[in-house]
């Protein structure tokens, strides 16, 4: 939600001060995939600490649970 309202803050912010169309198209191409890619890096970050605890998960049932044919 904040990188959206991050975006329309910028494309305001730009047509407001009389930049050129063509500019802003570019300006707010650019705004939107860095901002979709930090949103991304936050997901993983967020998830990483369950990753971590299913690899573990995953490691100890293959080394000590299951039986080996």
């Amino acid at each position: 939600m904040f990188e959206l309202i991050f975006v329309l803050v910028f494309i305001a912010t730009l047509l407001v001060t009389g930049i050129t169309m063509m500019t802003v198209f570019a300006a707010t191409g650019i705004a939107l995939l860095v901002m979709m890619l930090l949103g991304m890096i936050g997901v993983v970050l967020k998830l990483l600490p369950w990753l971590i605890v299913i690899a573990v998960g995953i490691w100890f049932f293959k080394n000590h649970v299951a039986q080996t044919r």
